[in-house]
């Protein structure tokens, strides 16, 4: 499971296309990039740049765009619209996948650091990653701009959070931040009135609406002591909405910037336009995603959607992307690709060889030739995973079962539990092979001087322990999934019983197997300690798989024999 960052830097340089692409390509040059999208901006004179990655490679290609920058952009001659006091004014990240918004703000403050010590100018760090309170605010730390910043420096108070308190004329400044992750999302509507449009995009912006004395529309605007607006707040936190129509389609919509999923998600969102739209006799048509939403995003929706149907939700995920597609009609206006709209998707390397991909009889053909992966551990996993499939059928089976209506949650729990080992298991197929060729390459490292046989010596027991965490892993995850298929015989659907047991027979053969390849993996360490301790580990397990499977066994069969 990746741990995946987006960075957005912006660039003070919107026009000159052969800089932009000059850093742009400094960016992609970085193994593990995946460059998103590039935004020139002529009146701004500024360049959002999107790129996403892991941590480390996402840091690497940040500082790089940061250096070209730095070597190209003069902030002595640059004039453009947008606020900007650097020739790199501000570089956000943004957590994408598996990793929290405090693991975030420790990887900006890294960036921030080495940026800092590599580039030799000022940083400031903003937002989630202010070190100070009053730095929260990028309009705080912005303020006064580049024509203000030689001032700023002297001021003690204004002290860079990294890098020299120095002017540098042709760079300025830069501010560094972790931010939540921004949705651009649209929904349709069947008016071509943007007024309209805007009366429901008001209902549920945080913002809301001004509010009037008397009639809504057309009383008195009120005003508090100071002289400033009073705004009647909208139903959605974290959402900015506004209203207008779209020449090329020839409809209204609500287009919407959602600044934090977590607060308020897409599917919700889509909810309260709907509601709105309705109380006004519109009816909402379908939905438009702007760039790229993360996979978790419109998981979370296809799972709110089937819940409201009293569904299980424990379904594959590329179930859950199609409930939520057509729940939202994001297919509306064009047609919705997950692999050019899901990042996690667009990050994937289309010309990799995956097992788990392959047809049951490419993936057979496989296993039987002459090369030596994938192998037992490989196999091992993948019958694990067969296991908990069985298994999680039994939950949906149930879920829907005629006269078990009130149960239907009962069963979707634990078929959500079969997906997530499914999932996990179908990974580690594919990473048991991995595992096999790191082994494999160590043993390939020169072994000429002291140096080299050492350096070879550890990578072989590095590798080797690698390829012994691995069907370790599958041990732990198969012997967890027969909770699951236990339940399923105990509770589930009666006629789906056999399958539960079918069920057992594999997670308990996944077990087996994996540890098979565990001990073979520790037969030749040197960390004697690491070894005793990986075997009896796995011995427990094994011995509480097999004690599950006869128990599961037994279930079984006395519900056929009374059938």
């Amino acid at each position: 499971m990746r741990k995946l960052i987006e960075c957005v830097p912006n660039f003070s340089e919107g026009r000159n296309l052969s800089i932009i692409k000059q850093i742009t390509d400094v960016i992609e040059s970085v193994e593990g990039i995946k460059l998103l999208d590039v935004d020139p901006g002529a009146a701004t004179n500024r360049t959002v740049v999107t790129f996403v990655g892991e941590p480390e490679p996402v840091l690497e290609a940040a500082i790089l765009g940061m250096k070209k920058a730095k070597e190209l952009i003069d902030m002595r001659k640059q004039k453009g619209a947008h606020p900007r006091f650097g020739a790199t004014d501000v570089c956000p990240l943004v957590p994408v996948s598996n990793i929290t918004m405090q693991e975030t703000v420790e990887w900006a403050h890294k960036l921030a650091k080495r940026a800092g010590e590599a580039l030799n100018y000022p940083i400031y760090c903003y937002e989630n990653a202010a070190q100070k309170p009053e730095r929260k605010n990028l309009a705080n730390v912005r303020s006064g701009e580049y024509e203000g910043l030689q001032k700023k420096l002297r001021d003690p108070n204004w002290k860079p959070d990294f890098g020299p308190a120095i002017f540098v004329p042709e760079t300025g400044a830069t501010a560094i931040s972790a931010r939540d992750f921004l949705v651009a999302f649209n929904v349709n509507l069947n008016t071509t009135s943007t007024r309209r449009a805007n009366a429901i995009a008001f209902d549920v912006r945080e913002r809301g609406r001004v509010k009037r004395e008397g009639n809504p529309l057309t009383g008195k605007i009120v005003l508090d002591k100071n002289g400033n607006q009073v705004m009647t707040p909208g139903s959605l936190k974290a959402v900015k909405a506004i209203g207008w129509f779209i020449e090329e389609y020839g409809i209204a919509q609500i287009s919407m910037n959602l600044t934090n999923i977590n607060i308020t998600s897409v599917h919700e969102a889509f909810d309260a336009v709907n509601k709105s739209a309705t109380s006004r006799g519109i009816r909402v048509t379908g939905s438009e995603l702007v760039g790229v939403m993360p996979l978790n995003a419109i998981l979370d929706a296809g799972k709110y959607f089937l819940r409201k149907q009293n569904r299980s939700v424990g379904v594959s995920n590329d179930e859950l992307i199609k409930i939520a597609v057509k729940s939202m009609g994001l297919d509306d206006l064009k047609p919705f690709n997950p692999r050019e709209n899901i990042i996690e998707y667009l990050l994937e390397d289309k010309n990799k060889k995956q097992l788990i991909d392959m047809n049951l009889s490419t993936f057979a053909d496989e296993t039987a030739s002459e090369s030596p992966a994938p192998g037992g551990g490989s196999i091992a996993a993948y019958v694990g995973a067969l296991g908990v499939s069985l298994g999680t059928m039994v939950a949906n089976l149930s879920s829907h079962k005629t006269g078990w209506d009130e149960r239907w949650e009962e069963f979707s729990d634990y078929a959500e539990a079969g997906q997530e080992y499914k999932d996990k298991l179908l990974r580690l197929v594919d990473e048991d092979t991995n595992a096999f060729n790191k082994i494999m390459d160590a043993f390939k490292l020169p072994k000429g001087n002291s140096d080299e046989i050492a350096a070879r010596t550890q990578a072989i027991e590095d590798a080797s322990k690698y390829a012994i965490e691995v069907p370790f892993k599958v041990m732990e995850t198969s012997l967890k999934s027969m909770d699951i298929i236990k339940a399923m015989a105990e509770i589930g659907n009666p006629n789906s019983v056999s399958d539960a047991g079918v069920g057992a027979l594999c997670a308990r053969t996944a077990v087996m197997g994996a540890f098979l390849n565990v001990k073979i993996n520790a037969s030749g360490l040197n960390d004697k300690a690491y070894v005793d301790n990986i075997l009896f580990k796995g011995k427990a397990i094994e011995e509480k798989a097999q004690a599950l499977e006869n128990e599961i066994l037994a279930i079984t069969n006395q519900k056929i024999s009374n059938s």
